[in-house]
């Protein structure tokens, strides 16, 4: 069985996903340390940073673009000593240009999609024999 597609999460719902989950999320660029192979993401919602760490293990060597937007496709990991969470990135696309409000604004509306059909997907799942 196929693992579920990663889900679109903004930075600042980031931290309460859980060890493991597949998450897309986006922000800018705005440390790099190729050292240790880490990048921090910044968004920000009405007055309040948020800042995204990711792994950039599995996507480099990249060309860095400071203060540009970023969309990252990969796995939350719980890293002891450091507060919140790890993105360890599988995919890296440098998305500037993208106009954020309706990127946001597609976001929702994607997610009430999918809200809307929930009961309608539960309906068509096959019955298996632990529901019989």
């Amino acid at each position: 069985m196929l693992p579920h597609p990663a889900v679109f999460h903004f930075p600042w719902e980031i931290h309460l996903m859980k060890d493991g989950a597949s998450v897309r999320t986006s922000g800018r660029l705005t440390s790099y340390k190729p050292q240790e192979s880490k990048a921090i993401l910044s968004t920000q919602q009405s007055s309040i940073w948020y800042h995204v760490t990711v792994q950039t293990t599995f996507v480099e060597p990249f060309q860095p673009i400071l203060g540009a937007h970023y969309l990252v496709l990969g796995e939350i990991e719980k890293v002891e000593g450091v507060s919140g969470v790890v993105l360890c990135a599988r995919a890296l696309n440098c998305v500037d240009g993208v106009d954020l409000a309706l990127m946001q604004q597609a976001i929702q509306e994607q997610r009430y999609f999918f809200e809307e059909r929930k009961p309608e997907l539960n309906m068509l799942e096959p019955l298996s024999p632990s529901n019989v």
